[in-house]
């Protein structure tokens, strides 16, 4: 009897891409643009990367951070090229090879992704969930859709995340939740938040993650 497929979930902002930089500056660009003065990514709180965005830039005294956001984001955060993180393409490339389903649930926008994702990642992912499909995490909404379209069960699919949020979503979803230490969180948060394992580099990513997955007898 043929084994059940399985399935590798990733959020994208600090596990598969290396997006810290582009953010911080795209934070104290639109900070610039909105206050009328030089706002430097130095000059951001030093968890700017663990709080909301719209958060951040209240503290840096934009009066209307949604509008600015609405207005500006997407402007400055084109202007810096992101990549994937070292050795995430050959990790997936290897998973794809050995039949595992990989996707990805992300809290960015749709019209976003299209040009954020480079083209030689998002060949790699079969399905990507983002905050307009589904309720955004912590709900487990996106990441129950992204096992819907897969036609993946829960069981048999692990889930990386960098985030409290990502893992509390995986834990309701019932999947593995996997925490990626090399994100924008540190690993007693991803431990608190319920992580079944932790991951200790992008080098993880690939056919190792499985070995996580519960025995299930196919017979």
């Amino acid at each position: 009897m043929t084994a059940p497929r399985q399935a590798a979930l990733f959020d994208l902002d600090g596990v598969l891409l290396d997006s810290a930089a582009a953010v911080r500056a795209t934070l104290a660009a639109v900070a610039t643009c909105a206050t009328g003065r030089r706002v430097r990514p130095g000059d951001l709180p030093p968890d700017a990367l663990r709080r909301p965005r719209c958060e951040v830039l209240a503290l840096l005294d934009v009066a209307d951070p949604d509008y600015a956001c609405d207005r500006w984001w997407d402007g400055a955060m084109s202007a810096t090229p992101i990549e994937s993180f070292p050795c995430v393409l050959s990790g997936l490339l290897a998973l794809r090879a050995q039949g595992t389903a990989t996707g990805a649930v992300t809290l960015q926008d749709p019209d976003r992704v299209r040009w954020l994702l480079p083209q030689a990642l998002s060949e790699l992912l079969e399905v990507v969930i983002t905050r307009q499909d589904a309720p955004p995490k912590p709900a487990p909404d996106g990441l129950r859709l992204a096992l819907s379209r897969l036609d993946v069960t829960p069981e048999r699919t692990v889930f990386v995340g960098d985030s409290p949020s990502d893992m509390t979503a995986a834990r309701a979803a019932g999947v593995v939740a996997l925490g990626a230490v090399w994100g924008w969180h540190p690993p007693a948060a991803l431990r608190a938040a319920g992580a079944d394992h932790l991951l200790p580099e992008p080098a993880s990513i690939g056919p190792s993650l499985l070995r996580h997955l519960p025995l299930i007898d196919s017979a």
